[in-house]
């Protein structure tokens, strides 16, 4: 148990206390007496009473029902009241320290880790909290929307505009993004084998590698698009570019990372070079490629977006977001933005969950199932 657990129960339980004291909300209709005043009340007993009789170390399943109760009544109180009060605020505050108490709890506990279901509750528990916190924070603030739009009137926007979203899913993700990470990273693991294999190039590639890297994004894009042309495949020359250098360095790395005592011990066997290379050096390597290849899934799919911004037909997500920033339509922008966000990160774990099948011999992968 952390030494945090008391410390996040007693502010909820402060936090909570003080939204009972402070008006939640101001509206001339505000009812008196409705169920969100008895939940209130509810939840601010359970609250106080799990602190008191847990002696501020409430455990995690009562931490995590009393966060989700005051996010269902946090979010029941925005369409009761015109301007939030101090003591809405309050209560959102003691939702997130019991919100925090509960994953604090999880994350904590070996045993949780170890299992897939319990151990996905930590990151959507805290993804939850955001979006709950997000939604109150500008609906109670009277947010305008051109500044920050809620996540509910995102939600509503993605559904309206599913057909032209997927459109620019495709446009962008499943030919630009794709096509330039599968050339990029093979590049990048061929080039880095010649360069192991020849001091010459390790010499003179990786430099002009490091220089072509440290070209600026917003210089290349108009230069692929007037080589290429205005279609996707300009947009995949600007990812294979962007995922070249990361593959390059890590598989170099990589490679290095086998001891002579192993190198030794397969020359012992009349093992030459390529056998080496795919018995020993590649596998040993395989951490530092997936590690490239998990940076890459990100840079890649903000590579094509931006290099849409210089040109390209009309549909695809950089397109889409620089015309609405144009028009002022910021709950479609933000769409895209939640669609690209949701897109990488899906592309990530897709990597990572590969990464741990494929290199499960790793110690650190088998540390997370011991």
């Amino acid at each position: 148990m952390s030494r945090l657990d008391p410390l996040l129960a007693f502010l909820a339980a402060v936090a909570a206390i003080g939204s009972l004291l402070l008006p939640i909300g101001f509206n001339a209709q505000l009812p008196v007496v409705s169920w969100t005043n008895v939940a209130h009340l509810a939840y601010c007993a359970v609250v106080v009473g799990a602190v008191g009789v847990c002696r501020m170390r409430i455990p995690a399943w009562l931490s995590g029902i009393a966060a989700l109760g005051g996010a269902v009544l946090v979010l029941s109180w925005l369409d009761q009241f015109d301007a939030a009060g101090d003591g809405f605020w309050l209560l959102l505050t003691s939702m997130w320290f019991m919100a925090w108490a509960f994953a604090q709890r999880l994350s904590t506990d070996p045993g949780a880790a170890r299992k897939g279901v319990i151990g996905m509750l930590v990151p959507l528990a805290f993804g939850a909290t955001i979006l709950v916190a997000w939604e109150a924070g500008v609906r109670g603030g009277n947010v305008p929307l051109v500044i920050m739009p809620a996540p509910s009137v995102i939600w509503a926007r993605i559904v309206a505009n599913t057909a032209m979203l997927w459109a620019d899913f495709q446009q962008t993700f499943l030919k630009a993004v794709l096509a330039g990470y599968i050339l990029g990273n093979l590049a990048g693991l061929l080039i880095a084998i010649a360069v192991d294999r020849s001091p010459f190039l390790k010499r003179g590639l990786l430099p002009i590698g490091n220089f072509v890297s440290a070209l600026p994004l917003v210089g290349i894009a108009p230069i692929m698009v007037m080589w290429f042309g205005f279609d996707w495949p300009s947009k995949a020359a600007v990812v294979v570019l962007m995922t070249f250098f990361p593959m390059l360095v890590n598989a170099v790395a990589g490679l290095n990372t086998s001891g002579a005592m192993e190198r030794d011990l397969m020359r012992s066997y009349a093992s030459g070079y390529w056998s080496t290379l795919f018995k020993l050096r590649l596998p040993a390597a395989a951490p530092f490629i997936f590690n490239a290849l998990k940076i890459n899934s990100t840079l890649a799919l903000i590579g094509a977006i931006v290099a849409e911004f210089f040109g390209t037909p009309i549909v695809g997500m950089g397109f889409r977001i620089s015309t609405a920033v144009g028009r002022m339509d910021i709950d479609l922008v933000w769409a895209e933005i939640a669609v690209s966000a949701v897109a990488g990160s899906v592309f990530y774990g897709v990597v990572a969950l590969t990464e741990r099948a494929v290199t499960f011999w790793h110690p650190s992968i088998r540390a997370g199932k011991t």
